[in-house]
């Protein structure tokens, strides 16, 4: 019989013995609880940033209005999230060690809703930004606390599996948060959005609160001094497992990030779509990403996540690639346009939980640290490619679709220029059938 994916991903770091299974404590919290509903308070913990980010896109025209601005500055407020975001995840990995996941993720979810009613009350642009940035520097907490507790209450043989359905949760907020925020906005301002979202968080914390176990003990072990706090994350940088696959996810990753900052101006500016149709557009594309991730359950049952994360990132490559080129000529016009950005996130949903479950695996006791440096690598690569957008004036699709190529490229440059590195050291995962 051939093995799992995951347990093939196991033997990568069988020498190390590392933990794969929830033990003492834990396993009797995941056993008084239902799986199902640990997984969906998890999966709704990390939609508080898609909510924050997507709620409000149908929105860039009027707010630019409002706020004095041009909308091609308007991605500027996604990267001033982005950049929070990154930050934020360096410091709350740590705490979620040091102090539990309980306390930190309430605290966190406390500095959200302060930056939520900044947003609120923001007169102009920079402040706007700099309110996002608050707002990101709170709720980055719910994504990192969400992916250390999968390996608080699941066995690593299951990682992959487990993100794939937070996934499927986390596939709520594309597909509704942009329509929601549009009327939001049409029936009480663009500022509404921002109660909403406060609204939201509230009654996810109190779901976290009276239902979900408290996961891993804290571990007062944990330095929270500067020096250890970079020698932590040296030493999980170091890893020959971690590296590659968090790397190349991340450069993978920033496709997503890339194309929520740059598709309401294309679409709604260059395209002439009104916000309604863009948040059904923006639905249909992030419901390629969706699936392929649910479809990732399904093949991980025959396929190894190595395999299916690396024919996924060619895959992601070649369509960019093609995109790209079609683009530079202006031979796509929007039915096209909208069919390469399906299939690029279509390519992502299949890269994402696997490098994400790669990348995890060694890490069991520094899962927290672990996960806030696999965001901070995701989030931080992505502001900075995100950033970029606000050099161009978007009348067409080119600058997006080059970015996401060249991101797309170094990430398969960087996974299979590891595969052959770790198979010298005995630590690539077996392809094999048995």
């Amino acid at each position: 019989m051939r093995e799992t994916a995951e347990e093939e991903v196991v033997a990568l770091v069988s020498p190390l013995h590392f933990a794969i299974a929830p033990q003492g404590e834990n396993a009797m919290k995941v056993e008084s609880t239902s799986k199902s509903l640990i997984v969906l308070i998890l999966g709704l913990l990390m939609t508080v940033t898609p909510f924050a980010i997507d709620m409000y896109l149908t929105s860039f025209l009027q707010i630019a209005k409002d706020l004095g601005t041009t909308p091609s500055q308007l991605p500027l407020t996604v990267t001033g999230y982005f950049v929070g975001l990154a930050l934020g995840q360096l410091f709350y990995g740590p705490l979620l060690d040091r102090y539990g996941r309980k306390g930190p993720l309430y605290f966190g979810l406390l500095v959200y809703v302060l930056g939520c009613l900044g947003c609120i009350e923001s007169p102009n642009l920079g402040v706007l930004i700099a309110f996002r940035f608050v707002q990101a520097l709170g709720g980055c907490v719910a994504g990192v606390a969400a992916v250390a507790m999968v390996r608080d209450f699941f066995p690593v043989e299951e990682t992959a599996k487990i993100l794939s359905k937070l996934f499927l949760i986390l596939g709520v907020s594309p597909l509704l948060a942009p329509t929601l925020g549009g009327f939001i906005a049409a029936t009480g301002g663009w500022q509404a959005i921002f109660i909403v979202l406060i609204i939201l968080v509230l009654l996810i914390a109190s779901l976290v609160f009276f239902f979900l176990p408290e996961g891993s003990k804290p571990d007062r072990s944990v330095s929270l001094k500067p020096i250890a706090l970079a020698r932590s994350f040296l030493t999980i940088l170091k890893h020959p497992v971690f590296t590659p696959y968090a790397l190349s996810g991340a450069l993978s990753f920033t496709s997503l990030l890339l194309f929520v900052g740059g598709s309401p101006i294309l679409f709604m500016g260059v395209f002439q779509m009104s916000p309604q149709d863009y948040g059904a557009v923006f639905a249909l594309l992030a419901g390629g990403f969706i699936g392929s991730n649910q479809l990732n359950i399904l093949l991980l049952r025959w396929f190894t996540s190595e395999q299916l994360m690396r024919w996924a990132l060619t895959g992601q490559v070649a369509v960019s690639a093609v995109f790209l080129v079609g683009a530079c000529f202006g031979w796509y016009g929007l039915p096209l346009t909208i069919a390469f950005f399906f299939l690029c996130l279509s390519c992502l949903g299949l890269v994402n939980p696997n490098a994400s479950a790669l990348a995890l695996v060694p890490f069991s006791t520094k899962a927290g640290s672990a996960s806030a440096l696999l965001g901070f690598l995701q989030i931080g690569l992505s502001a900075a490619a995100t950033s970029t957008l606000a050099l161009f004036n978007l009348t067409n699709s080119v600058p997006v679709v080059a970015i996401m190529t060249a991101t797309s490229g170094l990430a398969l440059v960087i996974l299979l220029g590891s595969k052959r590195e770790l198979a010298l050291r005995n630590l690539a995962p077996s392809e094999g059938t048995s």
